[in-house]
C-alpha cells in the first residue's frame, strides 16, 4: 500500500513539474520572445514566425504542428513519447492562451532585443529543463529530428534537430528583414540550450580519475582508508612496452579532488592521471537511482 501511495505521489509531483516547466516556457514566449520576433528554433519559434506573418496565434500553431508530429512519432517510433509529451504539449498551448486572455496579445516586458533574447532564453531554458527533468518533451524539433532520423539514418537526431532549429532562426531574420533578428535568436537559442543542460544535469557532478602508476596497491589502499572511496583496478597493457599494469578507476566528489591528487603525487610523483567530469553518478556513496 505504501509503495502504491509513493508511486501516486511521485506521478503527481512529475506532472506538477511538467506544468510548472510549460508555464515558464509559455511566459517567456508571450512576454519576451514573440513580441520581439525572437525565434530560438523549434516549433515555438516557427509559431512566432507564423504569428508575425499571418497573425495565427502561437498556441494554435503549437497544437496544429505538434499533434500530427506526435501521432507520426507514435506510429514510427512506438509509444515511448507517451502521456507526458501529450500533457506538456497541451499545457504549453493552454498557458499561452491563459496569458493572452488575462494580459492581451503582443505584450512585451521590454523592447530591447538583447534583453528580450537573454531573459527569454533564460526563462525558456529553465522551463524546458524542468520539463525534460520530469521525463516530458514539448514535441517540436526533438520529435521531428527523431522522425527524420528514421529516413536519414546517416544523420544523427541531434544534427537534424540543429538543422531544423537553424532554419527557423534564419527565417526569423528573413521575416523581419533584419539580420539582427537572426543574431538575437541565436543568442536566445544558445542560452536556452545551456540552461536546459544545467537544469537536467545539475551541479552535482563528480570527477572520475584514471590512474596509471607503478604503485597501484599503495595508492588504492590509501584512497580506501583516507578517503573512504572505492577503487576499481582495470587490466591494462602498455602497447609500446608490452607491460601489463593495472589502471585504477576512482570517482570522487568535487571536494575530494585535491585530496586524491595529493595522495597520488605523494605515492608516485610520476603517475599518469586522467581526470574527467561525470554529471551523474548512481550507487553506493552517491545518489540512488529512483527510477
Amino acid at each position: 500500500m505504501m509503495m502504491i501511495q509513493n508511486k501516486k505521489a511521485r506521478i503527481v509531483i512529475e506532472y506538477f513539474g511538467l506544468a510548472v516547466g510549460t508555464g515558464l516556457l509559455a511566459f517567456s514566449l508571450v512576454f519576451f520572445l514573440e513580441p520581439n520576433t525572437i525565434a530560438p528554433g523549434g516549433v515555438t519559434g516557427f509559431a512566432i514566425l507564423l504569428q508575425r506573418m499571418l497573425g495565427i496565434p502561437i498556441d494554435f500553431t503549437n497544437l496544429a504542428v505538434n499533434i500530427p508530429l506526435f501521432i507520426i512519432g507514435i506510429l514510427l517510433l512506438g509509444k515511448a513519447f507517451g502521456a507526458k509529451t501529450a500533457f506538456s504539449t497541451i499545457m504549453l498551448s493552454a498557458f499561452i492562451r491563459f496569458f493572452y486572455i488575462f494580459f492581451g496579445e503582443n505584450i512585451s516586458v521590454t523592447d530591447d532585443l538583447l534583453l528580450a533574447a537573454i531573459y527569454g532564453g533564460v526563462i525558456s531554458g529553465i522551463g524546458l529543463g524542468i520539463v525534460f527533468r520530469y521525463g516530458g518533451t514539448t514535441g517540436g524539433t526533438d520529435l521531428g529530428g527523431a522522425i527524420l532520423n528514421k529516413y536519414f539514418p546517416g544523420l544523427s537526431t541531434s544534427k537534424l534537430m540543429m538543422g531544423l532549429d537553424l532554419m527557423v532562426v534564419v527565417a526569423a531574420g528573413i521575416v523581419e528583414r533584419r539580420v539582427e533578428t537572426s543574431l538575437y535568436s541565436i543568442i536566445a537559442l544558445y542560452i536556452l540550450v545551456k540552461l536546459i543542460d544545467f537544469i537536467v544535469e545539475g551541479l552535482s557532478y563528480a570527477k572520475a580519475f584514471y590512474i596509471i602508476s607503478n604503485n597501484p596497491e599503495i595508492i588504492s589502499k590509501r584512497i580506501t582508508i583516507e578517503m573512504n572511496r572505492g577503487v576499481t583496478a582495470l587490466a591494462g597493457k602498455g602497447v609500446y612496452t608490452g607491460t601489463n599494469r593495472d589502471v585504477l578507476l576512482c570517482v570522487v566528489n568535487r571536494s575530494q579532488v585535491l585530496k586524491l591528487k595529493k595522495i597520488v603525487h605523494e605515492v608516485d610523483p610520476r603517475a599518469f592521471m586522467m581526470v574527467t567530469t561525470t554529471h551523474e553518478v548512481l550507487g553506493e556513496g552517491f545518489k540512488e537511482d529512483k527510477n
